[in-house]
């Protein structure tokens, strides 16, 4: 299992916010079914390759529309083989180790 973050960004909308654009995206993913957790720059995504390249492709294609011609995407994946890994086992390592 892999863990994708993303950061979808719609550009030339109206006003400043993108908030309504960004939240098209998170819908798809929503709707997907996949486990995945939102931050304040991007959202995180667990599953397999395939199905991540799947989802990105969907949630980069969400944010197009009338006002909407430009969509920038970044993603990062972290593809451990060796062993299970979720974003939560990540951010518990971290801190444990700060707590010591």
């Amino acid at each position: 299992m892999a863990i994708l973050e993303i950061s979808v960004s719609a550009r030339g909308g109206a006003g400043v916010s993108l908030s309504k654009y960004v939240a098209r995206a998170v819908k798809v993913l929503k709707d997907s079914g996949l486990k995945y957790q939102t931050h304040a720059m991007g959202t995180l995504i667990e599953g397999e390759t395939a199905e991540l390249f799947a989802i990105v492709e969907k949630m980069h294609e969400a944010p197009f529309g009338e006002e909407i011609s430009r969509v920038v995407t970044s993603i990062k994946i972290d593809d451990r083989r060796d062993k299970k890994v979720s974003f939560e086992d990540k951010v518990r390592a971290v801190s444990e180790k700060v707590d010591r």
